[in-house]
């Protein structure tokens, strides 16, 4: 285990430590554990395991777990966490038999989305087909699906928070939108097969993210501006820098994923992210401040984003009937995810 994030994984055990309680002697297949979110929840499992001798046994289906294991040789035979190459468009059969499945496998980049929304889609949609077949053929008693808060297309400027009871707006002859109505009709799966099996399956929108782990040089404005300021470049906002998102540590998501797998009633939706609405503009002389010398620049060209509009969710109902909150602050956040990245205040 790194010993930088230690803290944040004594911050989930503190904070879900009745929900791995629940999970005690639990088998857990997991799709796209490798990737940022799923490499937080093995973390944060692998830490609960040893700590509370909870026996959890975990499987993991990653495209090249060689080269996972390479970068987290911590991992590498571990008795609790087993990991199967393969895809989840053709997903062999596993004969293990399974408590609980975390759906997080998916395609989503800038790049796909311009030059192959084809593969985008099949994997998002016929991936979380296969994933939820799998869940019936091994009478998986929960489910919880890592859908994106993408699903709502645009928000309305004059909707401050977007809940859960929006039905969106998303342009379905648009490929830009391919994401996002993969997602959508992902969505629609579960609650099919909710209806049909009977399965139970929970869904959590994901909205924006910050944490060690997660990749800073894409092409998501956080990320970008952290990069800047670790090499010593000046943050420059492309835009005008009025678009406004909010960002969710990643300590904070594992706990809330892990109270949603444990606790959240068959059919429930969440949006998973922070309340805490912050334009590009503010956000560049954030991570300025937080990191620099506060001097940032906005060029104000034509902004050709996805999304020029707000993309902020509203936490409320997540918070009222799990009791979950959100533990750190975004300039937290931000120096966090630069520290894991390098970053030492020179």
């Amino acid at each position: 285990m790194n010993k930088s994030i230690e803290n944040d994984l004594k911050s989930i055990l503190t904070n879900a430590k009745s929900d791995f309680f629940s999970l005690k002697n639990s088998r857990i297949f997991i799709t796209g554990g490798t990737g940022f979110i799923g490499t937080w929840i093995l973390e944060s499992l692998n830490y609960a395991n040893r700590e509370l001798d909870l026996n959890i046994l975990v499987t993991v289906l990653s495209r090249n777990p060689k080269a996972f294991l390479a970068k987290n040789p911590h991992f590498k035979n571990n008795l609790h966490i087993n990991f199967i190459k393969g895809s989840i468009l053709n997903l062999k059969e596993v004969n293990e038999e399974y408590t609980h499945l975390i759906h997080a496998a998916t395609d989503a980049s800038a790049e796909l989305n311009e030059n192959n929304p084809r593969k985008m889609f099949d994997t998002v949609v016929y991936g979380t087909q296969n994933a939820l077949d799998f869940a019936v053929k091994k009478n998986i008693s929960r489910v919880l699906f890592l859908s994106s808060g993408a699903i709502y297309g645009q928000q309305p400027w004059e909707m401050e928070h977007i809940s859960e009871e929006w039905t969106g707006s998303l342009d379905c002859t648009n490929p830009m939108n391919t994401y996002a109505e993969a997602k959508r009709a992902a969505e629609m799966l579960c609650s099919i097969y909710e209806k049909q099996y009977g399965l139970n399956i929970s869904i959590a929108r994901i909205f924006a993210l910050l944490g060690p782990f997660l990749p800073i040089d894409t092409h998501f404005a956080a990320g970008n501006f952290i990069k800047d300021a670790i090499e010593g470049k000046p943050i420059i906002v492309k835009g005008n820098g009025l678009p406004c998102r909010s960002y969710l540590y990643a300590s904070d998501l594992t706990i809330w994923l892990w109270r949603m797998l444990v606790r959240a009633e068959s059919g429930k939706i969440y949006n998973v992210g922070s309340d805490e609405s912050i334009s590009i503009g503010d956000l560049a002389r954030r991570t300025s401040e937080t990191l620099g010398d506060g001097q940032y620049t906005i060029l104000n060209k034509e902004d050709k984003g996805w999304n020029l509009g707000r993309y902020v969710p509203d936490t409320s109902m997540i918070k009222m009937e799990l009791n979950v909150s959100r533990l750190v602050s975004l300039d937290e956040a931000i120096y966090k995810t630069a520290y894991w990245n390098g970053w030492r205040g020179e």
